[in-house]
């Protein structure tokens, strides 16, 4: 059990690695195609972090919800609440924090009025909340049912409630209107120029399914053992998957952004894939290579480097160091810690900027391993 505790400590933590490699360009102007997302229809290398991780949250599960069916009921419902409840309001703090922001030469603070409900937290809290939910009341058997009945309403409800002439274009996706109608506009992620969120309500429903298939395959290694029957099953099941997603694709277009059921196979599929190569490696031919230790202490403390990730750059924010004085009104322009870094050492080592760029994103990740490291040395895992 170790051992695959250890595989899926390496898988996931290979997944928060590529996380903060894509959220921490140096400049969001000067990104190699395939560190992006996808401008809408279409799966990148970045399409598969989230579900990666979705799918790592039901493999941990299914590990521990042995635990819960021996505790009860009602000792598994105040633990999955509890931590729902923390995780989401982690996720606010994040959206929220540092709290004050300069404007004019003077903090002030930032309101709550325009602070961004949903986000990538709230939808991990959802779906292991809701994972878990149908997993212990319906068991695997059921789970597995109910994932397949969520994945075909939601692409029935999205042709349904959506745009007549295209119900998964940008303004004609249904699930807009449910988080304007519920958090307002003030409260909904604006990145794509309208009011829209990558993490809505909506869209939540198939990523839930994310983790019922994470949890399901976690069962399934246990259930088989370190086996080449379970590997090789696990493998063909992917590739299953993966070509199932890609027919669905034709009629339901693969879509991260609105977290398309198609999308949910083919990412799945993807997953299995990859962490079966990862169980081989490390279950099979018992390698421990340096590459395995680096992704494991990031697997470890998974949700705190990606807060501390997220939050740090937020704070260092207030920070201001003098940069230059702006060509056109003569007023003085200030950077970050962090953006004086990129600004004076990055991006000067190459003409192309992309090139420090990437750089300064592979410096980040050293810089978070770091921090997980010295945790790990120390045996401290920030556990929600």
């Amino acid at each position: 059990m170790t051992q695959r505790y250890y595989s899926l400590d390496v898988f996931r933590g290979a997944t928060v690695a590529l996380m903060i490699l894509v959220n921490n360009p140096g400049s969001w102007a000067h990104i190699y195609s395939p560190l992006e997302h996808a401008a809408w229809h279409g799966c990148t290398p970045t399409d598969l972090v989230f579900p990666f991780f979705l799918f790592a949250v039901g493999n941990a599960l299914s590990f521990v919800m042995p635990r819960f069916e021996n505790a009860g009921t009602s000792v598994f419902l105040k633990k999955v609440l509890k931590r729902t409840a923390l995780i989401i309001l982690i996720g606010l703090f994040l959206n929220w924090s540092p709290f004050i922001a300069w404007q004019n030469n003077h903090l002030v603070a930032k309101p709550w009025t325009n602070v961004r409900i949903m986000g990538v937290l709230q939808r991990i809290a959802l779906c292991y909340c809701f994972g878990a939910f149908i997993i212990y009341f319906f068991k695997p058997k059921g789970a597995f049912v109910i994932g397949g009945i969520i994945l075909l309403v939601y692409w029935f409800i999205c042709f349904w409630l959506g745009s007549a002439g295209d119900p998964n274009s940008l303004p004609g996706y249904f699930g807009t209107n449910v988080d304007i109608n519920l958090f307002g506009v003030s409260h909904v992620y604006k990145g794509e120029g309208i009011p829209f969120d990558p993490e809505g309500l909506g869209s939540t429903a198939p990523a839930i399914v994310q983790v019922i298939f994470g949890f399901l395959v976690g069962q399934y290694i246990q259930q088989k053992g370190k086996s080449y029957e379970m590997l090789t099953n696990l493998f063909v099941a992917a590739m299953v998957l993966i070509f199932a997603g890609f027919c669905w694709d034709k009629i339901f277009p693969i879509n991260k952004k609105i977290w398309s059921s198609s999308y949910v196979l083919y990412t799945t599929g993807l997953a299995m894939a990859v962490l079966s190569v990862i169980i081989y490696i490390i279950e099979f031919k018992n390698e421990r290579s340096w590459w395995m230790r680096f992704f494991d202490v990031f697997g470890k403390n998974a949700l705190f480097i990606f807060f501390i990730s997220g939050f740090l750059p937020r704070l260092l924010g207030l920070i201001r160091i003098f940069s230059r004085n702006d060509a056109l009104t003569g007023k003085p322009v200030y950077t970050s810690p962090f953006g004086w870094f990129y600004e004076n050492i990055c991006k000067p080592i190459s003409s192309d900027l992309k090139v420090g760029s990437l750089f300064y994103a592979i410096c980040m990740i050293v810089f978070y391993w770091l921090i997980v490291y010295i945790l790990d040395r120390k045996k401290i895992y920030i556990k929600v």
